[in-house]
């Protein structure tokens, strides 16, 4: 195929493979812990930290990191001020990223175009470097599910009995919210800033139309999330479009044909 004759499109292709894991395993935790605006609270953080990497001259993604992983703890540490009104925490937290963030941006005029290239995402820039990172962050989310996840199951249905059977809520939760940071910091280069909490969410909104358990919940969202990633690269290719927005699409063609569905088998009663 065309498409594999280009260097910058296969190292896109396997970071979007990478994506297309992550995003969906550690999304399906946060929908069912009702806290599907994280994603886009801390890309937004993120953008802050891209911005602070290029007026020092430092690697982007890896500031981006660092905002992320500060948005996170504090994050966690409002909603456990507000616990009644825990979405507080998301709000509060996406204003000041994105406030940071503006005024980063207005110092370093120079740069701007650069800024624009991680709010929509880029292919061409997905370097060598970016693909390492992106990489290693997918394995530390398969390590990181794979040992927790029947306290991450317990934790995200019921956190009062998931404390009283002995699992150490606080802190995971900062680990997982810590991972979520990784996740969508790593994640702006190929969907962008704006469109990264799409890719965490729109599968796994999907999938819960079709799965009947949480393990083919999470399986469910990956399968679409990777047809959704290489269909949208794919087709952005041929027809030179955006490919985060593409990728996007493509997902939610997904998800209205699952709901689709699912009204189809409910009205005729199978």
């Amino acid at each position: 195929m065309e498409i594999f004759q280009y260097d910058f499109m296969i190292r896109a292709v396997l970071a979007g493979i990478l994506i297309a894991v992550m995003c969906p395993l550690i999304g399906s935790f946060l929908i069912v812990r009702r806290l599907s605006l994280v994603a886009d609270t801390l890309a937004h953080v993120s953008l802050a930290g891209v911005a602070a990497g290029m007026l020092m001259g430092v690697y982007p993604i890896l500031t981006a990191m660092g905002f992320a992983f500060i948005g996170s703890l504090f994050i966690e540490q409002l909603r456990k001020a507000y616990k009644t009104f825990g979405e507080l925490s998301i709000a509060i937290v996406l204003s000041a990223g994105l406030a940071i963030a503006v005024v980063l941006i207005g110092l370093g005029k120079g740069f701007n175009l650069d800024v624009f290239s991680y709010l929509f995402g880029s292919i061409v820039a997905v370097s060598k470097q970016d693909l390492w990172f992106v990489f290693g962050v997918a394995t530390a989310t398969l390590i990181f599910v794979g040992v927790f996840y029947k306290k991450l199951f317990a934790m995200s249905f019921d956190e009062e009995h998931a404390q009283l059977s002995g699992v150490s809520v606080y802190l995971l939760n900062l680990l997982f919210m810590m991972m979520t940071a990784l996740i969508v910091s790593v994640s702006i280069r190929i969907v962008g800033v704006l469109l990264v909490s799409s890719l965490i969410v729109i599968p796994v909104a999907a999938s819960m139309q079709l799965a009947k358990s949480f393990r083919a919940l999470i399986l469910t969202s990956v399968g679409i999330a990777l047809i959704g990633v290489l269909g949208g690269l794919t087709s952005s290719f041929y027809l030179n479009l955006a490919p985060g927005g593409t990728i996007v699409l493509v997902m939610l063609l997904f998800l209205i044909g699952a709901i689709s569905l699912r009204k189809t088998v409910l009205k005729e009663g199978y």
